[in-house]
């Protein structure tokens, strides 16, 4: 075969694939966008996230401003439309700053133990053997313990602060996604397009950047997208248990940490940050659900 011949043929697979990831990723948004449920809780987590970006500017009070004279007004009092907490702050404009902790403490840990924990799954996956056998085995040692009650004692022994809550999170969520990684990579390694790309002299690393990572990184973005509801709710916990972030400064859980003594006077004020908590998790987590079904292939 001529030089010419084989370099047309090599442009005709190399548009074919391209038109077969084209058409894989149209798929995708197709059923997305027939998912209702999936496009209502993407516009309400945009709203919130617009809505946290901008809230130096449309928040109507200081969220450390109080006074005791004008403490737990209800819902719907004039100037104050979500009430005020224990130190008659203004809750509307707390949660909108609030929520920018809360999404911070929740996202975080979860981009960072998907970094690492890809890295980790894919070399554990692809390499095999005793590097499979140390990087697993070490991982196993941390489902012994319920995450939960992983998170509390870590950011129990480093301290309360954010970055030590961070910390604690991202130490938690590294073992799933490990195995999540390893198991999408053990399945893909064995491939033919693996093993012709081994057969023609390709490296180990240039093997897994350009043929195994563009195939398991959207099972591990999935995966990873419903841990951070799991992540809001634990960062929030740690905070309500003052393990996280400290007063002053608003965030949801420890705005329920500190309303927990008014729950009896005014329930409904008492709320808002649990229901801001539950919003948005749920949202995560039926988000997720819905990408895990628009991408799957055999759907």
């Amino acid at each position: 075969m001529s030089t010419s011949a084989a370099a047309a043929e090599l442009a005709v697979q190399a548009r074919e694939a391209a038109q077969g990831s084209q058409g894989y990723w149209a798929g995708v948004f197709r059923r997305l966008r027939r998912d209702p449920v999936t496009i209502i809780c993407a516009a309400i987590l945009l709203a919130m996230l617009a809505a946290i970006v901008f809230a130096p500017w449309i928040a109507p009070h200081d969220p450390y401003a109080g006074g005791m004279l004008r403490r737990l007004r209800p819902v719907g009092t004039p100037n104050y439309i979500l009430g005020t907490d224990e130190l008659g702050r203004d809750m509307l404009t707390r949660l909108l700053f609030g929520g920018r902790l809360s999404w911070f403490m929740g996202i975080t840990p979860v981009v960072l133990a998907f970094l690492i924990g890809t890295a980790l799954g894919v070399v554990a996956g692809y390499a095999g053997g005793g590097v499979n056998m140390l990087i697993m085995r070490t991982t196993d040692v941390f489902y012994a313990f319920p995450s939960v009650l992983l998170a509390i004692a870590i950011s129990g022994a480093l301290g309360a602060g954010i970055v030590n809550a961070i910390l604690s999170l991202t130490l938690v969520f590294i073992p799933p996604v490990i195995r999540v990684a390893e198991s999408v990579t053990t399945g893909v390694r064995t491939l033919d397009f693996v093993d012709a790309a081994r057969a023609s002299g390709a490296g180990g690393g240039t093997i897994i950047r350009v043929h195994i990572l563009g195939n398991v990184l959207g099972p591990i973005f999935v995966y990873a997208t419903g841990l951070i509801s799991v992540s809001m709710i634990l960062a929030s916990g740690l905070s309500f248990l003052g393990l996280g972030v400290t007063p002053p400064e608003p965030e949801w859980g420890l705005m329920l940490n500190t309303l927990r003594t008014a729950i009896y006077r005014e329930p409904l004020v008492a709320m808002l940050p649990g229901a801001c908590i539950f919003a948005t998790s749920i949202c995560f987590n039926l988000l997720s659900d819905g990408l895990r079904s628009a991408m799957d292939v055999k759907a």
